[in-house]
């Protein structure tokens, strides 16, 4: 009996941390290595706290803490998924309700599928749309576009695949998500996700909707590498606007509301009545299947790779695993559960943190799945370099614009004039003080200078990074028409530039003064 009594005391009491030492210097070789202004970690084992970090420089000239907001971007979805499946519980909703139940003017570019489409098919990206289909009417913030916007853009996007035949991550989605939340709640998404989410579960820090950056304080700012220098990106002003990514990745928390989100996801008698036992299954049931990586089998001894209802689902070393990522220009996020073994990780950061995080918290799992297993966030991150230096090597890069020359607002003048896109609405090809230019009405950060490469044209944006540049194609036919298309083969698949196909509606007469 006695035997008993203890084997029970050690399944369920928290295991020492693995190595608190050991994960001090890996965070200090990631922050190093990629010089990172700072970092927020937590880990959770049995509903208990055994390991925090927060540390470095906001940006704004204060020092990060626990109670440091952040940018969680895409781990927002979970949160919106948590919504949902709240309402479900309370009855308002059922995860197979035709999406045009709560939003009758909802429409995909097939007619059927925008009958056939259901609230689940919202958060598992399986819509047919292409990776990251419409995300120009999300990003770059700030812009024009309102979610009513971007619930008619759908519409005219087109399928790259049939309805619920494979996976393509998916943003838009999220935002229709969120408003079927809202029309089912009877109230706007931030304030139901104050009431059900953030209220009842005691994240007290996190933000949602418009808020007001100087009451609130302590919020970290996005960095990026420029000449060689860490620095801001788009800071915040003193008022955060209730942006239409919201329910896809506008959220921001502090580590510890992230980490009571973690307790409470991994211990359901924290807040009994918050989310009864169905509803967390539907969370973390796979319904849609994703590819499964060569880094996922050789990292974690991987099987099976799948989305659930705002995450990621997936096995290591034998262990099932909950997690997901969240990326925006300068923020970086990752969470990870292993709800058999009652462990949590998360990881904030307020820089270029991609290879970062993905080092670090394979390295910091590996310390519960696989503690004989002797690797460093240091070893993972060199072979993410190895990697991208075969790519290199392989011919995999942009191909180099140096040579680009802006031209002068004369140039090509059978193309000049006033476009429409389907989705994005009005652009503008004209001239300006500093040559031709290219420019979006409702994107104020899609300014370009046009730029001519030997015998091609490219768009060289006035507030974006060169990974952002675009070919500008002009077409020939009947009515002159523009198409965009990336540079850089690994550009961030939200400037989905091949989705759009602009045709002049007019000529330059009336341009709006471009904002310089």
């Amino acid at each position: 009996m006695l035997q008993l009594i203890v084997l029970a005391a050690l399944a369920t009491s928290p295991a020492a941390p693995a190595e608190p030492a050991r994960f001090d210097a890996d965070i200090a070789t990631v922050v190093a290595r990629e010089h990172l202004p700072g970092m927020a970690v937590a880990v959770v084992d049995q509903g208990q706290v055994v390991y925090r970090h927060a540390k470095g420089m906001r940006g704004d000239g204060g020092r990060i803490d626990e109670d440091t907001l952040f940018k969680i971007a895409s781990n927002s979805k979970a949160m919106t998924a948590a919504l949902l499946a709240r309402l479900v519980q309370q009855g308002r909703l059922r995860w197979d309700d035709p999406v045009q139940r709560h939003l009758p003017g909802f429409r995909m570019h097939d007619a059927w599928v925008g009958q056939q489409m259901q609230v689940r098919d919202l958060l598992i990206h399986n819509s047919g749309l292409g990776l990251g289909a419409g995300d120009l009417m999300l990003w770059p913030e700030p812009n024009a576009f309102t979610r009513a916007d971007i619930i008619a853009g759908l519409a005219h996007l087109k399928p790259v695949t049939s309805f619920r035949s494979g996976y393509a991550y998916d943003n838009l989605m999220y935002v229709v998500a969120g408003e079927v939340a809202a029309a089912a709640g009877g109230k706007p998404y931030d304030q139901l996700m104050r009431e059900q989410v953030f209220e009842p579960l005691g994240m007290a820090r996190c933000q949602v909707g418009r808020w007001s950056v100087r009451d609130v304080g302590n919020v970290a700012q996005p960095h990026a590498r420029r000449d060689g220098r860490t620095t801001v990106v788009n800071a915040d002003g003193e008022i955060s606007a209730d942006l239409p990514s919201m329910a896809a990745g506008g959220i921001r928390c502090s580590l510890r509301d992230m980490t009571r989100w973690m307790q409470v996801l991994l211990d359901p008698d924290l807040v009994p009545d918050w989310l009864d036992t169905p509803q967390r299954r539907a969370l973390w049931t796979l319904h849609m299947p994703m590819p499964l990586g060569d880094l996922q089998r050789r990292w974690d001894n991987a099987h099976v790779h799948g989305y659930g209802y705002g995450w990621r689902l997936s096995d290591i070393d034998g262990h099932w695993k909950v997690a997901h990522t969240g990326t925006l220009s300068g923020m970086y996020s990752s969470l990870a559960l292993l709800p058999d073994r009652g462990i949590g990780v998360v990881i904030l950061i307020n820089g270029e943190g991609e290879q970062a995080r993905t080092a670090l918290m394979q390295s910091v799992l590996k310390a519960y799945t696989a503690p004989q297993d002797r690797r460093r966030a240091a070893d993972y991150l060199d072979e993410l370099e190895r990697a991208q230096a075969s790519k290199r090597a392989q011919g995999h890069v942009a191909p180099s614009t140096e040579g680009a020359r802006a031209v002068s607002g004369t140039a090509l003048p059978q193309w000049q004039g006033r476009y429409a896109d389907p989705w994005l609405g009005t652009a503008w090809l004209c001239p300006g003080p500093d040559g031709l230019r290219f420019r979006v009405e409702k994107s104020p950060r899609l300014q370009a200078r046009v730029m001519q490469l030997q015998q091609r044209w490219l768009l060289r944006w006035d507030t974006l990074g060169e990974d952002a540049q675009a070919w500008l194609q002009p077409g020939d036919g009947p009515v002159p028409s523009l198409q965009l298309r990336a540079i850089d083969p690994d550009i961030d698949f939200s400037y989905d530039f091949q989705d759009l196909h602009f045709t002049r509606t007019g000529d330059c007469t009336g341009e709006p003064r471009a904002r310089q």
